[in-house]
C-alpha cells in the first residue's frame, strides 16, 4: 500500500524570510501486505511517544479508539528534552526505571535512530515506530501513521471500533486534513518558531483565518463531517487541546483563546469527554514541554499554573444540539 499523502513544506514558506520549515520525515515505509511494506503483526512494533507532542498524541488517541492497546506497545519519553546531543535535541526515557526503556533497552531516542542509520542527520522525532525484532526505527511518518492504523490494521480492531476513515469520505478527509495541517497544526509552529516579524504575522493571520472558518463549520454539525467522528477530528483536536495551555502565549498566537470560540470550544469539550481523548491528553506534560523547551524567553523556567482544567469537564450541549431524529 502506497502512502496516502506526501507532505511538503518548502513551497509554502520558501519566499518568506525567517519562516519556520519543518523537516521531512525520513522513515516512511508504509504498512501493508505487499513486498517491501511493513507487515501488520501484533506485538512486533513499539510506538514511542511524548504526551507533549501533538503528532504522537494523535497516534495514541487512534490506538485507544480502535482497541490496539494489546497489539502495539508504547514507550513514553520525558516532556523535557535533554541538552542537544551533537547539536540535535533528543528525547529521553527518564520516566522509566533507571532511565531505560524496558523493551528497547536504550536511554535516548537517538540511540534507536542512530542504530538504524548511523548517518542520520535530522532531528530525533516522535512518534517513532520501532520494530522490536531489530530495535530499529521503521516509520516516523506521523502524517500517514493514523491512516495505517485505521485501514491496514483493521483485522486487529476491537469489535465495534469506529470507522475513522470511511471509504466514502476519504477524499474529503485527506483534503481537510491537509488544510488543518498546514494552517492549524503546523500553522501555530510557523508563528511561534518564525524568525522575522513578517513570517510571524503571516502565519498568525493564517491560523486565525482557518480557526474562524472551522468555528463556522462546526456550527452546523457535531463533528467536522456531521455526526461521524473521523480522523480529521483527532487531527484538529491535538492543536485545540494545546492552544490555551501553550500556543496562546508560548507561540504568540494570542488574538483569541480557544475558549473565545463558541463552537470550537464546545466541540473541544465534547471530544475531551470521550475517554480515548482525555486519557491521552496530559496537560502537565504539554505545559512543561512548551514552556521549558520552546519558549526561549522563559529564562527562569516558570511553568504557568493555568488554565483551569476543570472547565474541560463542563457541559458542551452538542450531543443534544445535534441529536439524531427520526
Amino acid at each position: 500500500m502506497a502512502a496516502f499523502q506526501s507532505v511538503t513544506f518548502q513551497d509554502e514558506t520558501k519566499n518568506i524570510a525567517g519562516a519556520f520549515i519543518r523537516q521531512q520525515n525520513h522513515f516512511v515505509t508504509p504498512f501493508g501486505t505487499e513486498e517491501g511494506e511493513l507487515p501488520p503483526e501484533a506485538g512486533r512494533y513499539r510506538l514511542i511517544w511524548s504526551a507533549a507532542c501533538p503528532w504522537a498524541t494523535r497516534q495514541m488517541i487512534v490506538r485507544s479508539l480502535l482497541g490496539l492497546e494489546k497489539v502495539i506497545s508504547v514507550g513514553t519519553v520525558d516532556p523535557v528534552r535533554p541538552q542537544p546531543r551533537d547539536g540535535r535535541t533528543d528525547w529521553a526515557f527518564t520516566l522509566d526505571p533507571d532511565g531505560v526503556d524496558p523493551i528497547l533497552k536504550v536511554k535516548y531516542l537517538s540511540d534507536v535512530y542512530l542504530k538504524t542509520d548511523p548517518d542520520y542527520k535530522g532531528r530525533f522525532t516522535v512518534p517513532a515506530i520501532i520494530d522490536i525484532t531489530t530495535g530499529k526505527v521503521v516509520n516516523n511518518d506521523y502524517f500517514n501513521l493514523s491512516y495505517y492504523w485505521e485501514t491496514v490494521w483493521k483485522d486487529f480492531h476491537k469489535p465495534g471500533a469506529p470507522d475513522l476513515f470511511p471509504g466514502h469520505l476519504r477524499k474529503d478527509i485527506i483534503a481537510l486534513n491537509d488544510l488543518i495541517f498546514h494552517e492549524v497544526n503546523n500553522g501555530v509552529y510557523k508563528a511561534g518558531l518564525s524568525r522575522s516579524q513578517g513570517a510571524y504575522e503571516k502565519a498568525y493571520a493564517l491560523v486565525f483565518k482557518r480557526l474562524d472558518w472551522l468555528d463556522g463549520r462546526l456550527s452546523t454539525g457535531r463533528y467536522l463531517f456531521g455526526d461521524t467522528l473521523t480522523d480529521s477530528d483527532i487531527r484538529l483536536w491535538v492543536t485545540l487541546a494545546r492552544f490555551d495551555a501553550a500556543y496562546y502565549n508560548a507561540f504568540r498566537v494570542n488574538r483569541n483563546r480557544l475558549t473565545d470560540f463558541p463552537n470550537l470550544w464546545a466541540y473541544a469539550r465534547d471530544l475531551y469527554q470521550i475517554p480515548a481523548f482525555q486519557e491521552n491528553t496530559w496537560f502537565d506534560h504539554i505545559k512543561t514541554h512548551y514552556h521549558l523547551c520552546c519558549d526561549a524567553g522563559n529564562i527562569f523556567g516558570i511553568i504557568p499554573k493555568g488554565p483551569d482544567l476543570s472547565l474541560w469537564d463542563t457541559s458542551h450541549g452538542r450531543d443534544k444540539l445535534f441529536a439524531k431524529t427520526g
